[in-house]
């Protein structure tokens, strides 16, 4: 198989900053067509990236049967709908995160991608430290996992809009972040998504939450602030905060088991460092610290990582339709546990495929 050719359906700041260049850069795919709203910004990254087609016709994009790919990169309320026009067209696709912000449409979602033999990824791609923890967990290398955090967030949607303005030479702004009519939803699934994903990918299936979410400093009436409390299924307690009120921006995380902890990113520039205590019997006795070589658990670059599962016929491990389903409704159990004050019990799975 050559260049797996694509086509995009909604290329707009996302597929310009991220997408559009990382393909370029590399030998899996060829965009042939896109597809989006605003006109001048098709032009620009036709010419731009050499796009010998752009329409701002949707269905023109599921309907070419010259392509075998397609990325989704529309707001996220219309993510669902075009993700399962384009599965049923027979098409392999690349969602854009958050999956949706609605679990109807997530379940429905999977039984689109249950019912095709396309592979489907859902962004956030995971990097080499998550997947190399991961094993670890599971060969015991900090014991029984007793807890996680992890914290992703920044400055504020309007932070993030001023770099694709700049991007595409544009001198309004369309925060429709911030409209809860056509968002729906806040930070919580659009940089919460990272965290929880991260907690998912790593730690697998979790059972109940409460949540607590807060419009605290920015003009919506949607959360800009929210902390999620989860249990797994063996019983460890894990937080998951996320914030658009951060403009130093985080994004950290940390696993801590029976036997030690891992940390992301690592000590002293790591990646990934693994603490192991020198003496269980001891409280102030040294914690061995040391790097991880995660090397040998890369799984490439996340178009790089989409293109080899197609060319397998297999699902992306980590980033699939049933992780991104429960991590949806992990997100939308966080607000309805914050606005009844009730410990919402988690009904989805991440291994059922």
């Amino acid at each position: 198989m050559g260049k797996i050719k694509l086509g995009v359906i909604g290329a707009g700041g996302i597929v310009r900053r991220l997408h559009l260049p990382d393909i370029a850069g590399g030998d899996d795919f060829e965009v042939t067509v896109i597809s989006g709203r605003k006109e001048h910004r098709l032009k620009q990254q036709a010419e731009e990236f050499g796009i010998p087609h752009w329409t701002q016709d949707y269905e023109a994009i599921v309907s070419d049967d010259s392509i075998q790919g397609i990325i989704v990169g529309t707001p996220h309320p219309h993510h669902v709908s075009w993700g399962i026009k384009a599965i049923e067209a027979g098409k392999h696709v690349l969602m854009q995160k958050p999956l949706c912000g609605d679990m109807a449409e997530a379940n429905n979602f999977v039984d689109a991608v249950k019912k095709s033999d396309r592979t489907v990824m859902c962004l956030p791609h995971f990097g080499a430290p998550v997947y190399k923890a991961r094993q670890l967990i599971a060969e015991d290398a900090i014991g029984r996992v007793s807890g996680a955090r992890w914290r992703s967030s920044h400055g504020g949607p309007e932070i993030y809009y001023a770099e694709i303005r700049d991007l595409f030479g544009e001198k309004s702004d369309d925060l429709w972040f911030f409209d809860s009519k056509r968002a729906s939803v806040g930070a919580l699934f659009d940089m919460g998504v990272y965290g929880i994903s991260n907690l998912v990918a790593i730690l697998g299936t979790f059972k109940r939450l409460t949540g607590f979410v807060s419009t605290f400093d920015k003009p919506t009436d949607l959360e800009d602030v929210a902390t999620l409390v989860l249990e797994t299924e063996e019983g460890g307690i894990v937080t998951a905060e996320t914030s658009w009120c951060d403009p130093s921006r985080t994004s950290e995380g940390s696993i801590h088991g029976t036997a030690g902890k891992f940390t992301f990113p690592g000590k002293d520039g790591a990646a990934l460092s693994q603490f192991t205590p020198t003496s269980y019997t001891r409280e102030h006795a040294p914690v061995d610290v040391k790097a991880i070589d995660c090397a040998d658990s890369n799984p490439g670059g996340m178009h790089e990582h989409f293109a080899r599962h197609i060319r397998e016929g297999t699902q992306p491990p980590l980033s699939n339709a049933y992780a991104a389903r429960h991590v949806t409704e992990i997100m939308l159990a966080g607000i309805e546990s914050s606005s009844t004050g009730q410990v919402i019990e988690l009904k989805t799975r991440v291994d059922v495929q």
